[in-house]
């Protein structure tokens, strides 16, 4: 049938490596592996992470339990133990080891983790110990690496634990954590049972005539199509919310000098991070300060204030404003609202047009001279504040919510997290698309089965279940050691 030849060729494709590939890989999954688990620096426990066929040995060769009818070789999964750490015949500190035994651990293999005093210098010499009785050092993402071939999780799980680690706000937090509990591979997986559904009904039809198999009705078609198409583009409209969520965005506060930029920044940041005084051009270069407002980090770049000026060294500083403005994934643009509009100001709005950006009519607490209403048409919002009260931080981190969608976002729902899933999301959804057109167009059922089969291919990629070695390098590239 059409379908099994496609999925077998698929993951023929996918997998094909060379002798050598594979037999390295075979070699550094039967090592027993040794790393820091936890993060470097001084902190109550370091834990130090051992996974292989060899944990317990290694384990017994650097860790004495101190009641000595037990060993090490026998503890049951689940279980703990109290006890020294060695290297030869010196005992260099005391703590507790953790026993998991494959297949219930993280990696699915044998673990064992040894807590000792939090130190870099312990740490690091409980390392060596453990490299000195048979281990060796894990690569980066190493542990999740395991988990992910022994079938402990899947592609996108594994990519979760990463967006996990580096998650600065409560909602990415938990974006992270759906995506590490299943919720886009199960959503994907639904999507994926009702196109195979419509293929291997199509493959019968088409492949084998003589059985009479009834022909795919054109209703039930178009509704299982639109209603998968419907789901991916829902998945592909909010990447870019759920990746501000999970990453943060650049913000650049730009406006003239005076205005009120560095004192914003001094609001977000809830401390004096910029130099505030009455001398216009007070700040020259940009100022950066990573700030979280809301569930949003906002990556601060308070810049030069905007004005013709002689000086060239002011010059080369508001240069580099107007680059932050066009680079930035959010603009916070600051007018004096106790002054006139000028041209510098109305020249500021016209290049924040059809760019995420906000005004922020400042100095609310004087009278007003600024005409909001000559650079409305500019901007998504325009926002009365004054950047010396904390109240203002409030309305501005809710408008930077609307503006960039994450108010609307369900934290516990499916998501697609980096480039790599999202291109299969948009291959996916395209080849729907594709079988809805030519549905509709009267090109046969055969040009619906390949688009369909394209779409299948492509959740297979986005859920790893067809990846190549090369997508698995690029997953657990950006992983650090211990994880």
């Amino acid at each position: 049938m059409k379908l099994y030849w496609s999925r077998c060729c698929g993951q023929m494709g996918a997998s094909g490596q060379t002798g050598r590939g594979k037999e390295a890989r075979k070699t550094m999954q039967e090592a027993t592996i040794a790393a820091i688990a936890t993060a470097p620096g001084a902190g109550g426990i370091a834990v130090v992470r051992l996974s292989g066929a060899e944990s317990y040995q290694v384990a017994a060769r650097v860790f004495c339990p101190a009641n000595a009818a037990k060993k090490v070789e026998q503890a049951k999964g689940y279980t703990a133990m109290y006890g020294a750490f060695r290297e030869g015949n010196e005992t260099f500190d005391e703590g507790v080891a953790l026993f998991f035994r494959a297949p219930h651990s993280y990696t699915g293999e044998d673990v064992v983790e040894l807590s000792c005093h939090g130190g870099n210098a312990v740490a690091r010499r409980l390392v060596e110990a453990c490299l000195a009785a048979g281990a060796q050092p894990a690569a980066p993402g190493e542990y999740t690496r395991r988990a992910f071939l022994n079938g402990k999780l899947g592609l996108t799980q594994a990519e979760a634990v990463m967006d996990l680690i580096s998650a600065d706000g409560r909602q990415g937090a938990a974006l992270a954590n759906a995506a590490l509990g299943g919720a886009l591979a199960k959503k994907i997986d639904a999507q994926k049972q009702e196109l195979t559904a419509i293929q291997a009904h199509l493959a019968a039809w088409v492949d084998f005539p003589e059985e009479d198999v009834p022909e795919l009705d054109d209703d039930h078609l178009h509704r299982v199509l639109s209603g998968v198409k419907e789901e991916l583009d829902s998945l592909i409209r909010n990447y870019q919310a759920d990746t501000i969520l999970r990453e943060g965005v650049d913000c650049a506060i730009v406006g003239r000098p005076n205005a009120g930029k560095s004192t914003l920044l001094n609001l977000l940041a809830g401390f004096d991070r910029a130099i505030v005084t009455p001398v216009a051009g007070t700040t020259r270069d940009v100022v950066e300060q990573a700030v979280q407002l809301g569930d949003v980090r906002l990556n601060l770049f308070d810049t030069a204030g905007l004005r013709e000026t002689e000086d060239a060294i002011e010059a080369e500083g508001i240069r580099r404003s107007w680059k932050k403005l066009e680079e930035a994934g959010l603009i916070l643009a600051v007018f004096d609202g106790s002054e006139p509009p000028t041209r510098e100001d109305l020249e500021l709005a016209r290049r924040c047009a059809g760019r995420p950006a906000i005004a922020l009519i400042n100095k609310e607490d004087k009278p007003t001279r600024f005409d909001p209403e000559l650079i409305a048409p500019f901007f998504a919002m325009v926002l009365p504040v004054c950047c010396q009260e904390e109240g203002s931080r409030r309305v501005i981190s809710a408008a930077v919510a609307r503006l960039l969608g994450t108010s609307q976002i369900d934290a516990h729902a499916a998501s697609l997290s980096g480039q790599r899933q999202l291109s299969a999301a948009l291959c996916a959804r395209d080849a729907v698309a594709g079988a809805l057109d030519a549905a509709a167009g009267g090109f046969g059922l055969d040009a619906v089965s390949v688009c369909v089969d394209d779409a299948l291919a492509a959740l297979c990629d986005l859920t790893g279940e067809n990846a190549s070695e090369a997508v698995i390098e690029q997953v657990f590239e950006r992983f650090c050691v211990g994880k």
